[in-house]
């Protein structure tokens, strides 16, 4: 990891102001993901703080596959540096990326090394860690995505994208086991990941050894970068100006649209990242930004913008740290009773219904969580993989 310190002030100024919207919206995106990943308690939810239990779509349900498309957004812009340096410098760096925020995740996975039994602190068995995870997924994607669009270059991409899309659609439909090739049990994504991984090694969540960040499922998730990387060039070549807004809009609509009607045969999922979920988050995706982009450098409405640039800015170490910090609070006792559950029941149970409290809980560490990122962006520090 990089820490860079970006100067000057003055054209600092310049390139946020006119990429502001990607900003705020890779802000957004991790804002959320924070949010829904630190309720007060899992079993009180409000229904859009949760994930689908399988078919279907939730606005938790939105918010990887947009840091997905925001990270192939930003691919736009740094990609055309590599255009200028040869190519072994160019894997070099790509590849070094990738390990990297492949390692971090499996860091988090085994992070905090013990766990708690009978009051004693227990070393974990880093044998059966868990193997994938979102940065695992976030590695591989953007590995992937980056060797296609500097190879392949933007319009093959795109065609190498639906490719995939329908590719997958076929693989999940004749290797999935008959008759329910798309069900929980019998789908061909937990087939290959069982070929791939010991059972230890897969999420366990859904009630048997299933990983909603296994290797076929991440094949989909490419295209959601690519069709990010798609949409920053396409930006960068309208401008910011009503012309882009609508025609992302009338984009983001066709793409609702077409996964809608793919749903019938394809059902828009999740936990298998369907090719009709990669539409559908893409859909939604450039509605929010053509909305960002009419908001923010259109009207001029830029105030506002500040509490999500602290998480743009830094999103990935914003991201990690949310993961440890939680995590240790849950090795660390007081008065018999990990720190977490006991900061939850005393500060916020105690006085909040089940569904409240813990709402607010997750509001109150996605705050503190904004505090480190605020305090990165004021004093120009920016932490870069």
């Amino acid at each position: 990891m990089a820490l860079t310190n970006k100067l000057p002030k003055e054209t600092t100024r310049v390139k946020s102001e006119r990429y502001l919207a990607l900003d705020v919206l890779r802000g957004l995106t991790v804002a959320l993901m924070i949010l829904v990943n630190t309720p007060g308690s899992w079993s009180h939810i409000y229904a859009p703080f949760k994930h689908a239990p399988w078919d279907g779509f939730t606005p938790t349900d939105w918010v990887f596959p947009s840091f997905l498309f925001v990270i192939g957004n930003a691919m736009s812009f740094s990609l055309r540096k590599y255009e200028s340096i040869s190519e072994s410098v160019f894997l070099k760096k790509v590849f070094k990326r990738s390990i990297l925020i492949f390692l971090i995740g499996l860091f988090l996975n085994a992070f905090p090394f013990v766990f708690r039994q009978e009051g004693e602190l227990v070393f974990k068995n880093l044998a059966n860690i868990r193997i994938m995870g979102v940065l695992q997924r976030i590695a591989l994607c953007y590995f992937f995505a980056s060797l296609i669009l500097h190879y392949l270059k933007l319009k093959k991409s795109i065609i190498f994208g639906s490719i995939i899309l329908l590719g997958y659609w076929a693989i999940m439909w004749f290797f999935g086991d008959q008759p329910n090739p798309l069900s929980l049990e019998q789908n061909a994504a937990l087939k290959f990941d069982q070929l791939i991984f010991n059972d230890e090694n897969l999420y366990k969540g859904y009630g048997l050894p299933f990983d909603p960040e296994g290797l076929l499922s991440t094949l989909p998730a490419i295209v959601n970068v690519i069709a990010g990387y798609a949409a920053g060039v396409f930006i960068q070549k309208s401008g910011n100006n009503m012309a882009t807004v609508i025609k992302l809009g009338i984009y983001g609509v066709i793409l609702l649209a077409v996964a809608q009607i793919w749903d019938i045969w394809f059902p828009i999922n999740k936990p298998i990242w369907s090719s009709s979920y990669v539409l559908y988050s893409t859909g939604w995706t450039l509605l929010v930004l053509s909305v960002f982009i009419l908001i923010i450098e259109i009207l001029g409405q830029k105030k506002w913008t500040g509490f999500f640039e602290a998480f743009g800015k830094n999103p990935l170490f914003v991201f990690v740290m949310s993961g440890l910090v939680v995590m240790l609070l849950n090795v660390i006792y007081v008065n018999g009773q990990a720190l977490k559950p006991w900061l939850y029941e005393n500060l916020y149970l105690s006085w909040l219904n089940n569904y409240n409290a813990s709402l607010l809980f997750a509001v109150s560490y996605m705050l503190l969580m904004w505090l480190l990122g605020y305090f990165l962006h004021k004093k120009r520090i920016y932490i870069k993989v």
